[in-house]
């Protein structure tokens, strides 16, 4: 997760349109991923699942995005 940040970070410094490009996609990202944790959440609840299975839900959906900027911004 902080090799992300770095990376987010070493983009932004940077400037320019690239720079401008990368913050509003790390808003929008935080957004969608947070919609996506809390739509997760509810469904495992919805189905009984309890706070450690829920939580687990919830993390998993974070780490599966942070990998995917990890790839992304590494390019």
């Amino acid at each position: 997760m902080q090799s992300v940040m770095a990376l987010r970070l070493m983009r932004l410094l940077g400037g320019g349109a690239s720079a401008q490009s990368e913050a509003h996609r790390m808003v929008s990202d935080k957004m969608a991923a947070l919609a996506e944790a809390q739509t997760s959440a509810t469904t495992v609840a919805a189905k009984g699942g309890n706070g450690p299975k829920v939580a687990k839900t919830v993390l998993n959906v974070y780490k599966r995005r942070v990998r995917a900027n990890k790839r992304r911004l590494s390019k």
